[in-house]
């Protein structure tokens, strides 16, 4: 199992944020393990702490804006990429404004300071999503597509074909994060169009960009007196030229492909915003952060669920004495109406419990319903799950052995899926409330992680 990571000791980087324009320190802290990335701002008097997930994504305007209310956080991606790329899991990052410093428009001045601040393991396990079914996105009207498939590790395949002939069509992957992230992908640096460039700046945009800080391609011709208003836009002391190589000012390439290699940098850290690292292949045509983002939002809700139903697979996790021995203490119930083998698991404020009943073709009522389609009646599969509940229930009361349950009502009781021998039925009640002998439960079945049945059920404990 590998361990989560943090920094060593604190480290700060100061700075120009790319569109704002303020000027910008960003200090890196370790941070506890299951900590994630968190944003605070220091030049407010209230510190608000901004998860990095998709749940907080309040702009998407040439790049990655986090914000709760009216505090914001602005282009994040090249800070997050970071963090990722170096497998790092708990962070917390404070700005002293509302955007970090661009620099030069990749991430590896964050990657050298946090190399500089030393990683070290913490004492936890380091938790993946492992996407087991494919997960797509796409957008025809863009021409976009993202898809995640199944696969054992993290690789990263990105093409850009923009429809522009000035930078053409480029691929790039990412197949080994640890050995090629750092030297092959951090210093890519971030990219325009030189026809863009006048609109972003009209839309209060990338007021503190620079041909030290992005790419500039060059896709039309231009006028000295267009070439003097670059210089402006630009923050540039002399007026820009058109280069030999299609960038302005003749920009020497860190890489060939490098706007691709940057595309797939900015996806490394919208990633991030899963709240989890994957497993997966990802293959990505014309990203960019919206796309991303609607693709993130698809992969967290798959994890979500996931991880829901993690809790109701059929394990040992439960204390020995729950047994069936200790069941049939519990319950009143004998041959042929005990319908609960085993608990599996019961939440430690006894709020929860989850139950297997193995329902095999010995059972009586197989002999009736149905001769030759053999399908456990809908009223067996809310009696087990109300059995369950009173294990539950007979865990919280005083006296137990000298109380009895009784259903007192059932409500939006609903069968999804018939069920038959061999399978195993998972009984998940969650206790809603308990009011005066009455209780309320939610109660849902499972065959193979999948719904079977659920129901609103209330119980009467009453004494025998």
């Amino acid at each position: 199992m590998e361990k989560q990571r943090t920094i060593k000791k604190s480290i700060n980087l100061s700075g120009i944020g790319l569109h704002t324009g303020n000027k910008s320190t960003i200090t890196f802290h370790p941070a506890e393990p299951n900590f994630g990335y968190k944003f605070v701002r220091t030049d407010l008097e209230e510190k608000v702490v901004i998860p990095a997930l998709v749940d907080y994504v309040v702009d998407l305007s040439r790049g990655t804006t986090l914000g709760i209310g009216e505090v914001k956080v602005h282009t994040v991606e090249h800070v997050l990429a970071a963090l990722a790329g170096l497998q790092i899991d708990n962070c917390l990052i404070e700005l002293s404004a509302n955007e970090p410093p661009v620099f030069d428009g990749s991430s590896i001045h964050y990657v050298n300071a946090l190399l500089e601040a030393g990683i070290e393991e913490q004492d936890a396990e380091r938790e993946y999503f492992y996407v087991d079914e494919t997960i797509n996105y796409k957008n025809e009207e863009k021409f976009v597509e993202i898809v995640a498939l199944p696969l054992n590790d993290y690789r990263l395949t990105v093409m850009v074909d923009y429809f522009n002939p000035a930078l053409g069509s480029q691929h790039t992957g990412l197949f080994d994060l640890q050995k090629e992230f750092v030297e092959e992908f951090a210093p890519a640096r971030t990219f325009c169009f030189l026809n863009e460039v006048e609109m972003l700046y009209k839309q209060g945009l990338i007021k503190g960009g620079s041909l030290e800080s992005a790419l500039v391609i060059v896709d039309k011709d231009l006028s000295e007196d267009e070439l003097s208003s670059l210089a402006t836009m630009l923050n540039l002391d002399t007026k820009p030229f058109v280069g030999k190589n299609g960038y302005l000012n003749n920009t020497e390439l860190r890489y060939k492909n490098e706007p691709a290699r940057h595309k797939l940098l900015d996806m490394i850290g919208d990633l991030t915003l899963i709240g989890v690292p994957i497993k997966a292949q990802v293959l990505a045509a014309r990203p960019g952060h919206a796309a991303n983002y609607e693709f993130s939002k698809l992969v967290r809700k798959a994890y979500l669920a996931q991880k829901k139903l993690s809790k109701i697979k059929p394990t040992r996790r439960a204390a020995k004495e729950f047994n069936i021995e200790q069941i049939m203490n519990f319950l009143p119930h004998r041959y042929p109406f005990l319908l609960i083998d085993r608990i599996l698991e019961v939440e430690k404020d006894l709020s929860r419990i989850i139950a297997l009943k193995n329902v095999t073709m010995n059972e009586e009522f197989f002999l009736g319903h149905f001769p030759g389609k053999p399908v456990m009646p809908g009223v067996l599969i809310i009696e087990a799950l109300a059995q369950a509940g009173g294990v539950l229930i007979f865990n919280k009361v005083e006296n137990p052995y000298q109380k009895l349950a009784f259903f007192s009502q059932i409500n939006n009781a609903k069968f999804r899926k018939p069920v038959v021998p061999g399978d195993q039925l998972v009984l998940d009640l969650q206790l809603l409330k308990s009011k005066f002998g009455i209780y309320y439960f939610k109660a849902t079945a499972y065959v193979d992680q999948q719904v079977v049945a659920e129901a609103e059920l209330q119980a009467a404990v009453v004494d025998r």
